[in-house]
């Protein structure tokens, strides 16, 4: 129930003192990528259940690149502002394992499948480890088979881990390194 109250009032808070930024970025994002300035995509949520996730437009969708404004976003995990949005209406929290497309967390098995149970988080122990997780990619000979074989499993672990500890303080200490970070 604290961490749900949390979650909502941090939300809120954010989305009341940001909204000129968000405003800001979001026409920047309309006009950088000539397109309607939001990325919105399903997402496997708590229990399996698919959401939509929100993402302020980092690619120009006739080039299929990232622009120069959208990398910055990605770099600096601006483009991420909008699930303040998904924290407010209760799909996601502010931790817990970030959010993947369908065919990785739903196929989970056994007691990786507890995962499942939380919410899906805007930062968690894993996207600490690996915000550099594009470049990460970007430097293997093969991305998918890395990205499923190694980076994937340790997030499993690392989610795990977070599942088995979870507590109020372990949230507040991974905002704290996500802020620094």
């Amino acid at each position: 129930m604290l961490k749900k109250s949390f979650d909502i009032i941090l939300a809120f808070l954010g989305l009341v003192f940001l909204l000129p930024l968000l405003i800001i970025i979001f026409l920047a994002c309309l006009i950088d990528t000539k397109n309607h300035g939001l990325f919105i995509q399903e997402r496997i949520g708590q229990y399996g259940q698919l959401f939509k996730i929100y993402k302020f437009q980092t690619i120009n969708p006739k080039t299929q690149k990232i622009s120069r404004f959208g990398a910055f976003l990605r770099r600096s995990k601006i483009d991420e502002m909008p699930q303040l949005f998904n924290i407010l209406i209760g799909d996601m929290s502010f931790v817990g394992p970030r959010p993947d497309v369908p065919g990785y967390y739903d196929q989970l098995v056994g007691e990786n499948r507890k995962i499942l149970r939380l919410k899906p988080g805007l930062t968690s122990e894993a996207s600490i480890k690996y915000a550099n997780e594009e470049e990460l990619l970007d430097q293997q000979e093969n991305p998918l088979a890395y990205n499923d074989n190694t980076i994937f499993p340790d997030k499993v672990k690392m989610n795990l881990h977070y599942y088995n500890n979870q507590s109020f303080l372990l949230d507040l200490q991974i905002i704290v390194k996500t802020i620094f970070k």
